[in-house]
């Protein structure tokens, strides 16, 4: 008499995993029932995870989770794809036990995030579709050409001065002039290998204000091309906001509308105090250390031209410097811009000068 072998099915039982993603390898934690079924190393691919999934736990509600980090959201978009909930999260909000800050290993990473995403501890952060995140990308590039930029001109100054080279009296301007460069190409040197040093360096100054020049007119480009244009001009109506700066906003926040109330916004981008509470005490620790880094220095940057420009701005930086220092000050200021900022791209209405509130 035949038998007939009965198939496994899970269908309505949810498996949680945990994945600490690495270069080479995964480590992956299944959890289910509040009980840890295995952990295990596989090869960093989203496609073997699904299929294991399949194998060993059929038509079962699978949800991951894994660690914003160098990998960004491919892996997320091919989970997703694939019928997994996922999530990706920053390392800072992850619940860790004593023992687990003072052992670290990968096995640890990925049990802890297999057990907090099953007790729903976790909070998954913003994640950008393809193109939002390659405009950041690429937005994030002109930053890096810039930096380049400057460690080049640092180079040129460090040689010149190792040579005994004076430079003239306006080598401190911010961007150096075609008529500089060419003053400098014809520095004289005792030998022809100096000489060549130099002109080597100054051909890869030229060559990164070219690079520097395509970025920006290719996100010109872009804003036209991705209809963000209108939203662009009406950010560069706030005072102290530019063309790079609308648009590094924009690329940083995309949508504005995930923050439900201003003070979610400023937390996000750096601008709240980290705060020391116990009982009655209260100590003020200065500004939070989880900041965006692209966005909290260019507000207090614009906030310097707003208070310049700006009547009401002006009115409120010197009542605030009434009582505390300019430092101070120019960060509430940039914590006032940003509420504005939010106001312009909420209303898609222009900057209005001159308006307390």
């Amino acid at each position: 008499m035949e038998t007939k072998s009965k198939k496994l099915d899970f269908s309505n039982q949810s498996f949680f995993l945990g994945i600490d993603v690495h270069k080479k390898s995964w480590k992956v934690t299944i959890r289910s029932n509040r009980m840890e079924l295995c952990t295990f190393s596989m090869n960093p691919s989203p496609e073997e995870l699904v299929k294991h999934m399949q194998k060993h736990y059929p038509k079962g509600k699978y949800f991951s989770v894994y660690e914003a980090g160098f990998c960004g959201y491919w892996i997320d978009r091919k989970l997703r794809a694939y019928g997994i909930e996922n999530i990706v999260v920053s390392p800072a909000d992850i619940p860790t036990r004593f023992k687990e800050r003072t052992t670290k290993s990968d096995t640890i990473d990925s049990r802890k995030l297999a057990r907090e995403l099953e007790n729903g501890t976790l909070d998954s952060i913003y994640i950008p579709d393809n193109l939002q995140e390659k405009l950041r990308a690429y937005c994030r590039l002109r930053y890096q050409l810039v930096g380049n930029q400057v460690r080049l001109k640092n180079r040129i100054k460090g040689y010149l001065m190792f040579s005994g080279i004076q430079m003239p009296e306006n080598y401190k301007i911010r961007n150096w002039s075609g008529k500089f460069i060419n003053h400098l190409e014809k520095i004289e040197f005792e030998n022809e290998v100096g000489r060549e040093c130099l002109l080597v360096y100054l051909e890869d100054f030229k060559q990164s204000r070219v690079r520097l020049a395509k970025a920006l007119i290719r996100l010109r480009k872009y804003s036209e091309e991705y209809n963000f244009k209108p939203l662009i001009n009406k950010l560069m109506s706030i005072p102290g906001i530019g063309f790079i700066n609308a648009i590094t906003i924009y690329t940083e926040l995309m949508d504005i509308k995930r923050f439900r109330r201003p003070d979610d916004l400023a937390s996000y981008v750096g601008l709240v105090p980290s705060v020391s509470s116990s009982g009655e005490k209260e100590k003020i620790l200065g500004l939070s250390h989880r900041y965006s880094k692209f966005l909290r220095c260019l507000l207090v940057e614009a906030s310097w031209i707003a208070v310049r420009k700006d009547p009401a701005m002006t009115l409120k930086y010197n009542e605030l410097i009434q009582r505390m220092s300019k430092q101070k000050a120019i960060i509430r200021i940039a914590k006032k811009l940003l509420c504005r900022i939010q106001h312009v791209w909420n209303s898609q209405e222009v900057y209005e000068y001159a308006v307390i509130a």
